[in-house]
């Protein structure tokens, strides 16, 4: 079970970069406080725009992994903020849809809280419309998932 540790909120967001690129959804997890939540304030419909804690993330990104493979993430920008706890990410998320192999970039946006080097809070702000397109692929997964 992770605990927390003494990376910087820089160094600790940086991970989170690298095990999403990495599609390692376990050491992603990983990185959150037990109580973390991650908010979505522009979710598009049928999208809940709050999740909470570690184990529920856990289960959300394997829940949408075989829809999708991450590739690479560029154009990453890290912001630092007056709040030392605090760090702005901008960045790209390249991948390919598992079902058509039609490739993607995914642009975002994180504002995320880092204490005792876990993430305890982030609000995540994604370019819905280019996430729309693929929508279909993603629903059926996690249909499939929802009724085995």
């Amino acid at each position: 079970m992770p605990t927390a540790t003494t990376a910087t909120p820089r160094e600790t967001v940086e991970r989170f970069l690298r095990a999403s690129a990495d599609n390692a959804w376990d050491d992603l997890a990983d990185l959150y406080a037990p109580d973390s939540v991650i908010e979505l304030p522009f979710a598009p419909p049928g999208v809940p725009k709050r999740f909470e804690g570690r184990e529920g993330h856990r289960a959300r990104f394997k829940a949408v992994a075989p829809a999708r493979r991450f590739t690479k993430v560029d154009s990453v920008v890290l912001r630092q903020t007056e709040d030392p706890e605090v760090i702005v990410a901008e960045y790209d998320l390249h991948g390919t849809m598992v079902r058509s192999g039609r490739p993607f970039v995914f642009s975002y946006i994180m504002v995320i809280r880092v204490r005792d080097g876990l993430i305890v809070h982030s609000r995540d702000y994604g370019d819905n419309l280019a996430g729309a397109e693929f929508r279909d692929e993603i629903t059926e997964v996690l249909s499939r998932n929802s009724a085995e």
